[in-house]
């Protein structure tokens, strides 16, 4: 079970990685953003790794403290349930 969770994050860090590199780009160009409410959910989906990755590299959404409460958040909740099933 623990492998496919960590499939789970990697993908969903790959992708919310994608989402703010795509939404930086969209931003410089002054195109279609994608929602603040994407980023947030794929984050808490377990993109979390991605979404700090897409904030350091890109330097993308550190303006915005809620960014990074989510962030945390996100990444709180997901440690727990990795600790919780290495012990299950």
């Amino acid at each position: 079970m623990e492998q496919y969770y960590l499939l789970w994050l990697a993908t969903s860090s790959f992708v919310t990685f994608s989402l703010y590199g795509f939404d930086k780009w969209q931003a410089q160009r002054s195109a279609q953003r994608v929602p603040e409410r994407t980023l947030h959910l794929c984050a808490l989906l377990g993109g979390f790794l991605g979404g700090w990755l897409g904030r350091l590299l890109f330097r993308h959404k550190t303006q915005k403290p809620v960014f990074a409460v989510v962030l945390m958040i996100a990444t709180v909740v997901h440690v727990a349930v990795m600790m919780f099933l290495r012990r299950g």
